[in-house]
């Protein structure tokens, strides 16, 4: 049997802006690993072109219910150190281990009512793998998740790290087939939606495809409102180990 698998793959950054329609302004290198015990392990490496600039990678391990276990995070602004976070969640607690900066060396202990269901790191890879708490057989819909957080509440995560507790909902528009850079895929669209009254300033709308393979890998993405901004795969490589 094999002791892992592995899926690589790019994603591109463009704007949708009719000034700037189509300009590359990012771009993301990830990966994620399958274990044996069936523990997922991602690997995001992110860059932002727009000022001020973000460079961001992110190393986040999931348990086989997609529940997150840990992750760290490292963080540059406008080609400045912001922070570096580590995170790590049980049944009944949160804890952050931090240092920005904003506010230097912190340390964060969050008692929970009930386990985290994600953590939104931001590299857009993991805006599809989230997709995965959706429960689908209930079919097209919405279901809000009220147990969340967040390393950053700001629209492109360049602040913190720091813990953020949340809420939203997902949309499952239904399955479609879709043709990106890396090829053509049979999906899964989703839309983030129920913001509100969760984030300092609300997200605008959001539409994710991802992979209808059980492995919620992100396909292509549009976010609306003031950020006009589109994600794209352009590669896809599968390692079965």
């Amino acid at each position: 049997m094999s002791r892992h698998a592995t899926i690589r793959g790019s994603i591109r950054y463009t704007s949708n802006k009719p000034e700037r329609l189509g300009q590359e302004r990012g771009r993301e290198y990830f990966s994620v690993t399958r274990q044996r015990d069936g523990v997922r392990v991602m690997h995001a490496h992110c860059e932002i072109d727009d000022a001020p600039n973000v460079i961001r990678d992110v190393v986040m391990s999931l348990d086989p219910q997609w529940y997150p276990i840990d992750c760290s995070v490292r963080l540059t602004v406008g080609d400045r150190y912001e922070g570096t976070g580590l995170f790590r969640f049980s049944e009944t607690q949160a804890d952050a281990e931090l240092t920005n900066r904003r506010d230097g060396r912190i340390s964060q202990r969050i008692a929970l009512q009930e386990r985290v269901r994600w953590l939104g790191a931001h590299p857009i890879c993991g805006d599809a793998l989230c997709l995965s708490i959706y429960d689908l057989a209930q079919g097209p819909g919405r279901q809000f998740f009220p147990n969340l957080m967040l390393t950053s509440p700001d629209h492109r995560g360049a602040t913190g790290p720091m813990l953020f507790a949340l809420g939203f909902g997902l949309e499952f528009v239904g399955r479609e087939d879709i043709t990106v850079l890396a090829g053509s895929f049979k999906a899964l669209h989703f839309r983030y939606v129920d913001t509100a009254g969760e984030l300092p300033d609300e997200h605008p709308p959001y539409d994710v495809w991802c992979t209808d393979d059980g492995n919620y890998i992100f396909l292509k993405g549009c976010v609306g409102g003031y950020m006009q901004t589109a994600y794209e795969l352009a590669e896809l490589v599968i390692d079965a180990g």
